[in-house]
């Protein structure tokens, strides 16, 4: 059973689903944009057998509370605060991470603070590498060059409800296994008043990520920690060769590239558990 569970963190509310058995290995999910922890679901319930699992809404994101962007520092350092300090709650000092899209850096922000908590890293379209990097990036490259309004002003077409579903459809063969449920939910939170604004913060801040893919790569070549890369391999946001990256860096990382998009585990969920589940059976205590 997944139960729903909310801790203060910072005066914010900070909505997170928790399932299995506190024992057992922990696997910290990461949620990417637009979406939340209900990204995670299915997969949830597939490994709930075997592992403990948590998973956080970011505050802006999903049922944690969204303070407007003028009152509440939204950066992705500051994402990483909230989750470190959830976590050091919950009195979890070793875990595994599988971060998709944002969870990316958040979760890298993590792994440089305690790479001694660290057993592993499943990333499923979680960039590191600037390899990874396709053309959607350019009009944001531009922002985090001069933030403007002029410049700033295109990047809202990312919060309609056309984007929303490109976002889960592109790459897809059989668009018929993509739930709409979880369209609708991304979008109806994304049309809350302010948090185009939120959003763009978090668009304005993205560049200090690929600032950081250097210290990221260097913490791998140096803790060497497992690594599986899961990869939709028709993703037009973060393409394949940023997965097959990670096996520049640590010794034996497992790439696996898939027939899917962006949102590979909406389409490829059983494959990705059960790819979970041997990697994460592998892992050190």
């Amino acid at each position: 059973m997944i139960r729903y569970r909310t801790a203060v963190i910072e005066g914010l509310e900070v909505f997170y689903r928790e399932a299995g058995d506190p024992s057992a290995p922990t696997l910290v999910l990461l949620h990417g944009f637009p979406t939340s922890s209900i990204a995670y679901q299915e997969l949830i319930v597939a490994l709930s057998d075997e592992f403990h699992l948590i998973a956080p809404d970011y505050p802006g994101f999903g049922h944690s509370s969204a303070p407007a962007a003028d009152t509440w520092e939204y950066t992705f350092d500051h994402l990483a605060d909230v989750v470190d300090q959830l976590l050091d709650s919950l009195g979890l000092t070793r875990y595994a991470l599988y971060v998709h899209d944002y969870g990316a850096p958040v979760g890298f922000r993590l792994a440089l603070r305690h790479p001694d908590r660290i057993t592993g890293i499943i990333t499923q379209n979680g960039n590191a590498y600037e390899e990874g990097l396709t053309p959607f990036w350019e009009p944001l490259r531009t922002v985090w060059n001069d933030p403007s309004e002029q410049n700033l002003a295109p990047l809202r077409e990312n919060y309609t409800r056309q984007a929303t579903h490109w976002q889960y459809t592109h790459g897809v063969r059989d668009v018929t296994l993509v739930n709409p449920d979880k369209e609708a939910l991304d979008q109806a939170l994304l049309d809350r008043p302010g948090n185009q604004e939120i959003q763009l913060a978090l668009f304005r801040d993205y560049g200090t990520n690929v600032e950081r893919y250097p210290q990221w790569q260097e913490y791998l070549r140096i803790h060497q920690p497992p690594v599986l890369a899961v990869w939709g391999r028709h993703d037009e946001i973060f393409g394949p060769e940023g997965a097959l990256a990670f096996a520049r860096d640590v010794k034996k990382a497992h790439v696996q590239l898939l027939d899917a998009g962006h949102f590979a585990l909406d389409t490829r969920g059983p494959q990705i558990a059960a790819l979970a589940r041997t990697f994460l059976r592998t892992l050190p205590d």
